[in-house]
């Protein structure tokens, strides 16, 4: 796999994320060919230490990867560290108040874009993942990123694409097998992968 955004360059700052990922044990993944577009399903998430190892990783690969949030928390001071770190503010008004429909019109609108979702919603234990970033792709259609934060074998970033088909059960089993072996910093926080049941919400766009 290569480490690196097609087309990019190396900069100071990339050169400081892989060096500081190396002294840390850890080795950055970005799977080939890299689409330009993507929502990327970062997994699994159960510690506050994941954000500094996928910053990292960020700035190694040069990577266009992005999160959003609301835009009311986007104020002095905190939105410039935000916007810094990838932070993107979402509007809901501008499409009725859908989060879905809103992300899906920023990725229309970014010629490249890593678009970072947490599934799990938590960095506790949960029984399901949230399915909006799958429908988030669904809609944008843009492939899935399988993006792992692996502690026990110290890797990084995406392993792979899940392209959505409408069949989430089926789809879910690819990202599964995608996830196979990948271990959390704390693993009695991670659960399984699989989408929200229809008794609680989902599946659907949530």
């Amino acid at each position: 796999m290569s480490a690196a955004w097609p087309g990019s360059s190396p900069t100071l700052l990339s050169r400081f994320g892989a060096w500081a990922l190396r002294r840390r044990g850890w080795t950055p993944l970005l799977a080939a060919p890299t689409p330009p577009r993507f929502v990327a399903a970062v997994a699994p998430h159960t510690d506050n230490a994941d954000f500094w190892i996928g910053l990292l990783w960020k700035w190694a690969t040069r990577s266009p990867a992005h999160f959003i949030a609301k835009r009311e928390i986007f104020v002095f001071p905190v939105g410039l560290f935000m916007r810094a770190v990838g932070g993107l503010p979402i509007d809901r008004r501008r499409v009725g108040g859908n989060f879905v429909d809103a992300v899906v019109a920023l990725i229309e609108r970014e010629p490249e874009i890593m678009l970072t979702v947490a599934p799990e919603g938590t960095r506790r234990r949960t029984e399901f993942w949230k399915t909006g970033f799958y429908y988030m792709a669904l809609e944008a259609q843009v492939p899935i990123g399988i993006t792992v934060l692996d502690w026990g074998r110290r890797q990084v970033g995406v392993v792979g694409y899940v392209t959505p088909t409408g069949d989430l059960e089926a789809d879910f089993a690819v990202i599964r097998r995608l996830l196979e072996g990948v271990r959390g910093h704390t693993p009695a926080n991670a659960g399984p992968v699989r989408p929200r049941p229809a008794a609680q919400g989902g599946p659907g766009r949530g």
